[in-house]
């Protein structure tokens, strides 16, 4: 069986990365992309990415970063796709281009309530003003109702990193986050 690539998001603070990090370092071979540097490429005429207009350029993104993903997985690596990736904006979009490289697709959205989301990223940014809370809210919201995709909802509020590592690999194994 070809190795499938993991799209793994949620809001910002809820520990996609590192738990990302963890998971990969864990595989023989492994790779974690972390989308938002695909935006960072953009030298000149970026638009920030939450902005309405930005449609066109997410969607330019959104496909290189799964490209990448995608060589990376057919040469037998295990990959994860890390970035801010909601079903009505963008899932679409990169499960399309990873499933044309004929790779299976897994989705996991991690949760946690936002006052614990809020509080990893004041942490690791070391301000709280960097980060919009009603922006947070507003990206949080959008995992709030997954629909159908509710089954790859992964609850990470109160675990540790290792911990959350743990029930994310747990799900994989069995196959619940397979799209």
């Amino acid at each position: 069986m070809r190795p499938k690539v993991l799209i793994l998001t949620g809001p910002p603070g809820v520990g996609k990365t590192t738990v990302g990090r963890i998971l990969t370092e864990r595989s023989e071979r492994g790779v974690h992309l972390e989308v938002d540097h695909f935006f960072f490429f953009i030298r000149s005429g970026l638009i920030d990415p939450w902005e309405p207009e930005s449609a066109a350029q997410n969607e330019v993104a959104m496909r290189a970063a799964a490209a990448a993903a995608a060589r990376y997985a057919e040469a037998g690596y295990a990959t994860i796709f890390d970035g801010i990736v909601v079903p009505r904006w963008t899932l679409g979009v990169i499960r399309e281009t990873i499933e044309a490289a004929g790779l299976p697709v897994a989705y996991a959205v991690l949760r946690a309530p936002q006052s614990e989301c809020l509080a990893r990223f004041v942490e690791r940014e070391g301000s709280p003003d960097l980060l919009d809370p009603e922006f947070v809210a507003g990206i949080g919201a959008e995992f709030d109702d997954l629909g159908e995709l509710e089954r790859c909802a992964v609850d990470v509020a109160g675990l540790g990193a290792e911990q959350a590592a743990d029930a994310l690999a747990a799900r994989l194994a069995v196959g619940t986050l397979d799209l």
